[in-house]
């Protein structure tokens, strides 16, 4: 049965709080109605995801066989069989889309779901080939989450946020290029076709380009006359201490520590950055929920 389980890679549904977002900086995550929808939500991508991983699994059986890490996955270990993992997708899609429906009814979400669905489709059958393409992929699905989140909750979602969203996944999905190039240089394979387009200076030049961009937009992000109207606190800012230190961190792992990997894996791994993300988001909980709303230039 753990197999079983693993085929699903349940740990990479914490990606699918970014569902959460939308609400939580709206200051509405404690709504009761909407925490149920949103768990709805939640489930519904966390389903279609697993999906997709089945698919993707499916397709890249050889592939995952070279690969040191992957070789382990249970479709490329053999440990479950291919028309097992296909029924098991179809009966995800089926149950994914059904509680997609009862998050939202008016059936908005159901189309982000689907266009999730279909953007990752063409991701596993080829566009995860072209190099850079791949990356911008990847990153699109987080905004994707955010959209859906903000659809259920009947919240919005500022253009910041987007932009956040979007910079943040694409720097976690240069990390993962960056683990690919190395296992590469390692093993003298090609895991996949888009690695043979990149290398490591230019990955590391891109790390280091966009942990820039990403402490200079989340600071525009806070000070922003809008994002102070519509939250009501210029406060925000004192969070940004907990990015900064969380990306300081994250290059740390990568550039002192030689630690390179997956960025969800060092997520799970790291104390460090665990503790920063706590910190900084109960930051901006009392800073939203507990603090009274201050002028909007003090």
């Amino acid at each position: 049965m753990k197999y079983y389980i693993k085929l699903l890679r349940p740990k990479d549904w914490a990606k699918n709080l970014f569902l959460f977002v939308p609400s939580f900086f709206s200051k509405h995550i404690f709504t009761s109605s909407k925490i149920e929808l949103l768990l709805a939500g939640f489930a519904a991508f966390c389903c279609i995801a697993s999906s997709i991983y089945i698919i993707n699994d499916y397709r890249d059986i050889e592939n995952d066989r070279k690969h040191p890490t992957k070789s382990k996955r249970p479709l490329a270990s053999g440990h479950v069989k291919p028309s097992h993992a296909i029924l098991i997708c179809v009966l995800l899609i089926i149950t994914g889309c059904g509680l997609g429906y009862i998050a939202n009814p008016q059936l908005q979400f159901l189309l982000v779901l689907g266009v999730y669905f279909v953007v990752n489709i063409a991701y596993s059958f080829g566009l995860k080939n072209i190099a850079i393409l791949d990356m911008l992929l990847l990153a699109s699905g987080f905004v994707f989450r955010v959209k859906g989140g903000a659809i259920i909750a009947h919240v919005d979602s500022s253009e910041w946020l987007i932009i956040m969203t979007f910079l943040l996944a694409l720097f976690m999905a240069i990390g993962k290029r960056r683990d690919d190039v190395l296992l590469k240089e390692a093993s003298g394979t090609d895991m996949r076709k888009s690695v043979s387009s990149y290398n490591l200076e230019y990955l590391n030049t891109m790390l280091g380009l966009f942990s820039a961009i990403i402490i200079v937009a989340y600071i525009s992000y806070t000070q922003s006359p809008k994002t102070i109207h519509r939250l009501g606190t210029y406060r925000l800012y004192y969070s940004s201490v907990f990015v900064i230190a969380g990306i300081m961190r994250y290059m740390q792992v990568v550039f002192v520590k030689k630690n390179s990997g997956s960025p969800t894996d060092i997520l799970y791994k790291d104390r460090f950055i665990q503790i920063t993300i706590l910190l900084w988001i109960l930051s901006v909980y009392i800073i939203l929920y507990l603090l009274p709303s201050t002028p909007i230039f003090n």
